[in-house]
C-alpha cells in the first residue's frame, strides 16, 4: 500500500512537472511492476480526456507514438478488448510526458526499450550543448574572453574591480567611492551562439544572459536611477533600492523597477519584446505606442511588437519564460520553426529545411539543455512529423 501511495504521489508530481530527475527514475522503476502500473489507469483516463478536449495543447500523434514505443506486452494488455486500445493510447501519452521531460520510457519491457530509445537520427555526427561563454568589452574597447581566463581579478574600471568568481560568474566590486562622472565607464557583456553567462552588477543586481544576448551597464550607478541596455534574452534579480529605480531598455521597450525578478526576451529576429514578471512590480512602457505604459503584477507578460503595439498576457506561462535559466527548453504546442530557432542559438547550428520550409508539426514537452543535439532530435522524432540530419554545424530538417 505504501508503494502505491508513493507511485500516485510521484505521478501527480510528474504531471505538475515537479519531479526531480531522481524521482523520474524512481517512478520508472516502480512502474516496471505490472500491478503498480495498473493502478494508474483511472488517472491516465482523466489525462486522456483532457487531451481529447484540447488537441491544440497536446498536438501529438498518439497512435503513431504507440506504434513506435509501446511494446506488445504492455501492462494494459489484460484489459478488455473494447478498452485495450484506449488504455494503450493513454499509456503512450504518459510515455510521451516521460520521454519529453525525463528521457525515460516507463513500462516498455527491456527487450524493446533500447530499440525505442535509439530512434534514428540520420548521420553520424553530433553537436555538444552550449556552455558558459561570453566576451567582456571594457570602456577602452579592450575585450576579454571570459571562458579563457582564470578566476580572480580581471581588470579595474574606474573605482570598480572586475572579478571572475570561483562559480564562473562575473562580478563588480567597489574599491572606493566614485568621485566624478568621468570615472564611470560603460562595459558590455555579450554571449555568442552557444553561450550563456551570469553577472553581478555593481549594485548587487544579479543578471543571467541567454545565448546571443548582451547587456551594457556602467561600472558604478550614480545619479537618480540605474540604467542598463539589453538585447537577446536576459533575466534579472534586481537589488532593492527605492531611492534609485532600475531601468532596462530593450529595443522599443523601457522597463522601470525598484526591486523584482523578471525576464526580458528582446531578440531582434522575434516578433516582439516580451517582459515576464515573477516577483514584485514593474512598469513597462512602449517607446513608440504613444508612450503607453502598464504596471505589471507577478504572472503577467507584456509583449511589445516591432511597431510598438502593446499586448498584456494576464496569465503567462512563467515556467516556460524562464526555462532557459533553469536549464530547460519548455514548449507548449510550438511549431517546429520556432523550436529550431531556439535550438540554433544554443547549439550554434545553421538550420536548413528540405523543401524550403519547416514541416507542419508541433511539440509539447520539456528537454534539458545539457544533452547533445542528437538526443534532442530523438525526442522530437518521437512525436512524428520531422526527421533530422546533422552535417557538421548544419542541420537538415525533412518531413
Amino acid at each position: 500500500m505504501a508503494e502505491q501511495t508513493r507511485i500516485q504521489e510521484l505521478f501527480d508530481r510528474y504531471l505538475r512537472r515537479e519531479c526531480t530527475p531522481g524521482e523520474v527514475e524512481e517512478l520508472a522503476r516502480l512502474l516496471q511492476d505490472k500491478d503498480n502500473s495498473e493502478m494508474l489507469t483511472p488517472r491516465m483516463f482523466r489525462l486522456w480526456d483532457r487531451i481529447k478536449e484540447d488537441h491544440k495543447t497536446y498536438p501529438v500523434n498518439w497512435e503513431g507514438m504507440y506504434d513506435r514505443v509501446v511494446s506488445n506486452k504492455s501492462p494494459f494488455d489484460q484489459k478488455r478488448t473494447s478498452l485495450r486500445r484506449m488504455s494503450l493510447l493513454i499509456a503512450a501519452a504518459a510515455v510521451a510526458f516521460l520521454i519529453l521531460c525525463g528521457g525515460l520510457l516507463w513500462y516498455i519491457d527491456s527487450s524493446r526499450r533500447q530499440a525505442a530509445v535509439q530512434i534514428a537520427v540520420h548521420g553520424q555526427q553530433d553537436v555538444l550543448p552550449g556552455g558558459n561563454r561570453a566576451v567582456l568589452t571594457l570602456g577602452n574597447g579592450t575585450t576579454i574572453q571570459l571562458n579563457q581566463r582564470s578566476n580572480g581579478t580581471l581588470a579595474n574600471q574606474g573605482n570598480a574591480q572586475i572579478v571572475k568568481l570561483d562559480s564562473g560568474q562575473l562580478a563588480y566590486r567597489p574599491v572606493g567611492k566614485t568621485s566624478s562622472a568621468s570615472e564611470i565607464q560603460y562595459n558590455t557583456l555579450a554571449t555568442p551562439r552557444g553561450g550563456q553567462y551570469q553577472l553581478e552588477l555593481p549594485d548587487g543586481t544579479k543578471v543571467w544572459l541567454n545565448a546571443v544576448s548582451s547587456i551594457r551597464y556602467p561600472t558604478a550607478f550614480e545619479g537618480k536611477q540605474r540604467e542598463v541596455t539589453v538585447s537577446g534574452e536576459v533575466y534579472f534579480e534586481v537589488a532593492d533600492n527605492p531611492e534609485q529605480p532600475f531601468i532596462v531598455e530593450a529595443n522599443n521597450t523601457r522597463i522601470k523597477v525598484l526591486g523584482t525578478h523578471f525576464n526580458v526576451n528582446a531578440y531582434p529576429d522575434e516578433t516582439s519584446v516580451k517582459t515576464t514578471l515573477l516577483e514584485g512590480r514593474v512598469k513597462v512602457r512602449s517607446l513608440t505606442d504613444e508612450g503607453r505604459e502598464v504596471t505589471m503584477v507577478p504572472g503577467q507578460q507584456v509583449r511589445i511588437s516591432k511597431n510598438g503595439k502593446m499586448k498584456v498576457i494576464q496569465e503567462a506561462d512563467v515556467d516556460e519564460a524562464v526555462a532557459w535559466k533553469n536549464g530547460l527548453f519548455i514548449f507548449h504546442s510550438d511549431d517546429l520553426a520556432f523550436i529550431m530557432q531556439q535550438l540554433s542559438r544554443w547549439y550554434d547550428i545553421q538550420v536548413k529545411y528540405d523543401g524550403g520550409q519547416a514541416p507542419v508539426t508541433h511539440f509539447t514537452g520539456a528537454i534539458r539543455r545539457n544533452v547533445n543535439l542528437s538526443e534532442v532530435f530523438k525526442m522530437l522524432e518521437l512525436t512524428g512529423g520531422a526527421h533530422f540530419k546533422i552535417d557538421d554545424k548544419t542541420v537538415i530538417v525533412s518531413p
